[in-house]
């Protein structure tokens, strides 16, 4: 593993997309785990069992005490946040550390990690984390190459989102935050209760703090890797089936696996075209609609379709409004 403890760099803006994170899962070569997005807590699709975390995207706003009680527990691995824009990967690393299924492998670059920062205190282990080149590398392979940079600060007012994780440890539930000292206790789990559910409402607590069309919220789950758990299920039900009274079981696995499958292939797709810098691509574009003079005009034309579309009322620009059950957004 390759710490440059003298130089932490530059480290990109995330996504919020299963895609990304799924693939940065592989990046770290992280074996049997992939994250899923979703549109509600009960989304059981979503949440193949079982959950080993949930990663919460929302507008950051200074001040926020957050609802838990701060821990230093030692059986909790956790890295504060010491550089800008590793919030993803921090809550994500955040997370993976303190996943104990064996059927869950690391990989070499997150293990060595782990066994290095272990008997860290939270603000070394981030520094560690922040100076990991092979941690850095894989965050910034999501990172759109540019031939130019343009310098843009953004005024007092700019949105700021950030990424948190839930997870259950032992017999409680907490909130890792990497912009805090300490984990947060935020829930019990008795006997029996399934912590997704135990979390939840301190999820929609932390959303009715904002008014509707405020926020842009996304949550998304940290579950075993699909197509390796319906290739398993496929095995067993292949060698079970001596009379063919599960080929329609089988025939649904087999299409399950199909759909994950081709999600994948997606998600490949959607991330090369992330890492691809278009830049040159528009700027021939302009050139060549200047010279046949067509360029002013689309450029008014788009100008007044912008203005049109303002102007319409209940317009919400909101990527993704997050509905949990029993919860009205007002």
């Amino acid at each position: 593993m390759d710490f440059q403890m003298a130089d932490a760099g530059n480290w990109c803006l995330i996504e919020s997309d299963p895609g990304v994170f799924t693939e940065m899962l592989r990046g770290f070569a992280v074996d049997g785990l992939q994250v899923e997005e979703l549109w509600s807590l009960d989304d059981d699709k979503a949440l193949m069992k079982p959950v080993y975390g949930l990663i919460f995207l929302f507008k950051w706003r200074q001040g926020d005490e957050g609802a838990g009680v701060p821990t230093t527990k030692e059986n909790i691995f956790f890295a504060q946040q010491v550089i800008q824009n590793a919030c993803a990967t921090q809550a994500l690393i955040n997370l993976l550390m303190n996943v104990s299924d064996p059927a869950v492998k690391l990989g070499p670059i997150l293990t060595q990690y782990k066994e290095f920062a272990v008997d860290m205190d939270p603000a070394t282990r981030g520094l560690c984390l922040s100076n990991c080149e092979d941690i850095r590398t894989v965050h910034n392979s999501f990172s759109r190459q540019t031939l130019f940079e343009l310098d843009i600060k953004g005024g007092d007012s700019e949105d700021n989102y950030h990424f948190v994780t839930y997870v259950p440890i032992g017999d409680k539930v907490f909130e890792l935050d990497g912009l805090r000292e300490a984990p947060l206790e935020v829930a019990d789990l008795p006997d029996g209760k399934d912590w997704v559910e135990a979390v939840r409402p301190i999820i929609q607590e932390r959303m009715a703090k904002y008014s509707q069309g405020e926020i842009t919220f996304n949550l998304m789950a940290l579950v075993p890797n699909r197509q390796q758990k319906y290739q398993e299920m496929l095995e067993a039900l292949t060698q079970a089936n001596e009379n063919g009274e599960l080929d329609e079981q089988i025939a649904d696995i087999t299409s399950n696996i199909q759909d994950e499958e081709r999600k994948m292939i997606t998600y490949r797709k959607e991330n090369a075209r992330r890492r691809h810098n278009y830049t040159p691509f528009v700027i021939q574009l302009l050139k060549i609609l200047a010279k046949e003079g067509k360029l002013v005009g689309l450029i008014n034309d788009a100008y007044q379709k912008a203005e049109a579309r303002a102007k319409k009322p209940g317009l919400n620009t909101d990527k993704t409004v997050l509905k949990l059950k029993d919860e009205e957004m007002d």
